[in-house]
């Protein structure tokens, strides 16, 4: 979990997301992102990617509409790594 930071809004209206912020979201410069406010709270998060839904044998695939870069060994062992923590959180 991290820590709450803060940062500040420049004149063009631009916010930093903190380093550490954007590596725990999995955030990338030039990733499209949605922006909302609920409930007075700035919501971000990646924008979903256009898919289109294809047979594979018994399975119904989505596959990406546009070039994707591969998800690295690093990022895999990332989630594993929270999805583990949280799971020894709720035992």
């Amino acid at each position: 979990m991290i820590r709450t930071m803060q940062t500040t809004i420049d004149r063009a209206g631009r916010v930093v997301v903190p380093k550490a912020v954007r590596l725990a979201a999995g955030l990338r410069a030039g990733m499209t992102l949605d922006v909302r406010v609920r409930d007075g709270v700035i919501e971000i998060e990646p924008a979903a990617r256009p898919v289109r839904l294809v047979e594979k044998g018994p399975l119904l695939v989505a596959e990406p509409l546009e070039e994707v870069e591969p998800v690295t060994n690093e990022e895999v062992e990332r989630v594993l790594t929270e999805l583990r923590e949280r799971r020894v959180g709720y035992e």
